[in-house]
C-alpha cells in the first residue's frame, strides 16, 4: 500500500506539524457562524467542506453563507464547481491540501467547515478509501494480483448496463461488500459494480485490506488537527431545521427548484443530489402540466409569472391538489433533513469511537432555543476560542499515537424490532441497541409477547377447566 504523497507518509519526524482547524457537526448546528465569529479573534481563512455548497447555484436551498454573513472573512471552495460536475472526496482532497499550504504560507489558520464528514476524512486521513478504480489499483496492486484468480467473469458484468437491481447484483457478486453498504446507496453500489466490471476484482478484497484499516487514522497525517464539533439535542435540531426550511421557502427556495427542474434528471450527480431537489419532482411535474391545461397560466407566459403563481399555491385551500402536493414536498425536505442530521451525528461518533479522533464537542442547544446572541457568545464562541487558543500554543510533532479501537466494518446486522432496519458494522449495531427508540420498541415487544403468553396460558387453563366441567357434568 502506497501512501498519499500529498497527505502524510513523508519522513518529517523532526518537523513540527502545521495547525489546521476543523469545525464539523450536524446540519443546522451553527458551524459556519462559529467559523466567522472565530475570525474576529484569529487570522482565519475558511475552506468549505459541505459537498453541496461546493457547487454554484441553489444558494438558498444549500444554505450558503451570504456575503454579508461572511463579514469579510475569506471563504474557499464555496460555490466554485459547476453544478453538473461530479466532485468526489478525492477531488476535494486534491484541491484542499494545496489550499491549506497556501493559507499557511500567509500565516493564516485554515479552517475546514462543513457537515460532509467523508470530505473531511479524505483530507485528514493518509489513505483515501473511495479513490477511483485507477488509484485503487495503483495503491493496491499487490492486492489486485493476489485476487485476480478469484475474480468473477468481467464480461458477464460489464455487459449489463441496467443497474436498477444493482444491490441484488452486488449481493450475487460480492456479498461481503453488499453487507457494507445500504441497499439504497445507489452511488456506492454502482461504484462497486463499476470497479468489478473494469478491474475484475471484488471490492471487498480491496477495501478490507490496509486501506480499510487506515481509512480515518490520523496519526501519520501531514497536519495537526483541532476538531470542533458543533452539536445540539436532536429534538431541538429537528425543530430548528424545520423552521429553517420554512424560511428557505420564504427566501426563494421554490424559485430555485423551479429553475433546476428537469424531467428525468440524474439525481446522483452534481448539485441535484441536494436535499430539496428531488423532493419537488412530482409536484413540479404536475404544476408544469397545468400550464398546458390553462389552469394557472397560458403557454405564452414566461417563467417570471410561473414563479409568482408557484408561490401563491401556498395560499390555496388546503384540499387543493397542488397545495397538497406542495405541502407534502416541503414535508419530505424536512424529513430528509432530519434523517441527514442523524446520519451526520452517527458518523461523527464513529470517527471518535472507532478511529480515536479527539473531538471537542460544543453544545448549542440553549442557543438554538433562546436565539440569543449573548448565549451564543458565552456558550459557543468563548469555549471554542479557548480550545483553539490552547491548541495553537501546543507544539505537536509528527508520529503521535492515536490508536483506534478494534473495528468491525463489514458485518451487517438487521434489527427486526425496528422494522428490519439495516445496521453496518458492530459499532453501529451496538450504538443502535443503546438508542432510546430501539429500547422502547423492544420493551413494547416484550410486553406484547408477555401479554400474548399470558392470554395463551389463560386460554389453555380455560380449556382445561371446561374439559373438567364437561366430564363432571357427564358423570
Amino acid at each position: 500500500m502506497l501512501l498519499n504523497p500529498n497527505n502524510g507518509g513523508i519522513d518529517e519526524k523532526k518537523k513540527k506539524k502545521a495547525k489546521v482547524v476543523v469545525i464539523m457537526g450536524p446540519t443546522g448546528s451553527g458551524k459556519s457562524k462559529l467559523a466567522v465569529d472565530l475570525a474576529s479573534q484569529f487570522p482565519v481563512e475558511i475552506i468549505n467542506a459541505d459537498a453541496m455548497q461546493i457547487y454554484s447555484g441553489l444558494d438558498v436551498l444549500t444554505n450558503k453563507v451570504t456575503i454579508n454573513e461572511q463579514k469579510g472573512v475569506p471563504h474557499h471552495l464555496l460555490g466554485t464547481v459547476s453544478p453538473d460536475m461530479e466532485f468526489t472526496a478525492k477531488d476535494f482532497r486534491d484541491f484542499t491540501i494545496p489550499l491549506i499550504e497556501e493559507i499557511l504560507s500567509r500565516n493564516h489558520i485554515p479552517v475546514l467547515v462543513g457537515g460532509t464528514n467523508y470530505y473531511i476524512q479524505a483530507v485528514v486521513s493518509k489513505f483515501l478509501l473511495d479513490d477511483s478504480a485507477e488509484d485503487i489499483e495503483e495503491c493496491c496492486s499487490n492486492v489486485v494480483a493476489s485476487v485476480a484468480n478469484e475474480a468473477l467473469d468481467v464480461v458477464s458484468i460489464s455487459g449489463r448496463n441496467d443497474f436498477s437491481d444493482g444491490y441484488e447484483l452486488l449481493k450475487e457478486l460480492d456479498p461481503v461488500a453488499a453487507n457494507r453498504i445500504h441497499p439504497n446507496n445507489h452511488r456506492k453500489i454502482n461504484q462497486y459494480l463499476s470497479l468489478h466490471a473494469s478491474k475484475g476484482v471484488l471490492p471487498s478484497k480491496l477495501y478490507q485490506g490496509k486501506t480499510a484499516e487506515n481509512w480515518g487514522c490520523i496519526d501519520a497525517s501531514r497536519f495537526d488537527y483541532c476538531f470542533l464539533c458543533m452539536d445540539a439535542e436532536t429534538s431541538v435540531l429537528d425543530r430548528y431545521v424545520g423552521e429553517r426550511v420554512d424560511s428557505m421557502v420564504d427566501a426563494g427556495l421554490l424559485d430555485e427548484v423551479y429553475d433546476i427542474y428537469k424531467p428525468g434528471a440524474d439525481y446522483t450527480r452534481g448539485i441535484r443530489q441536494s436535499i430539496g431537489v428531488r423532493e419537488f419532482e412530482d409536484f413540479l411535474s404536475m404544476y408544469l402540466s397545468n400550464r398546458g391545461a390553462g389552469q394557472l397560466t397560458s403557454s405564452s407566459e414566461d417563467d417570471k409569472v410561473m414563479k409568482e403563481n408557484l408561490r401563491k399555491i401556498l395560499d390555496f385551500p388546503e384540499d387543493d391538489k397542488l397545495r397538497i402536493m406542495l405541502d407534502e414536498a416541503i414535508d419530505r425536505v424536512k424529513l430528509n433533513t432530519r434523517r441527514l442530521l442523524r446520519r451526520q451525528k452517527r458518523r461523527i461518533n464513529r470517527l471518535q469511537m472507532i478511529f480515536g479522533w479527539n473531538i471537542h464537542h460544543i453544545d448549542a442547544t440553549e442557543c438554538l432555543l433562546s436565539k440569543s446572541e449573548e448565549s451564543w457568545d458565552a456558550q459557543v464562541v468563548k469555549p471554542a476560542s479557548e480550545i483553539l487558543r490552547c491548541f495553537l500554543k501546543t507544539e505537536t510533532e509528527l508520529g503521535h499515537d492515536s490508536k483506534s479501537i478494534e473495528r468491525d466494518l463489514w458485518s451487517q446486522y438487521v434489527c427486526e424490532a425496528c422494522g428490519n432496519k439495516v445496521l453496518r458494522g458492530r459499532h453501529e449495531w451496538e450504538q443502535h441497541r443503546q438508542g432510546r427508540a430501539h429500547r422502547k420498541r423492544t420493551t413494547r415487544l416484550k410486553k406484547a409477547e408477555t401479554l400474548k403468553s399470558r392470554e395463551t396460558q389463560q386460554q389453555e387453563e380455560d380449556e382445561v377447566g371446561i374439559g373438567i366441567a364437561e366430564r363432571h357434568h357427564e358423570n
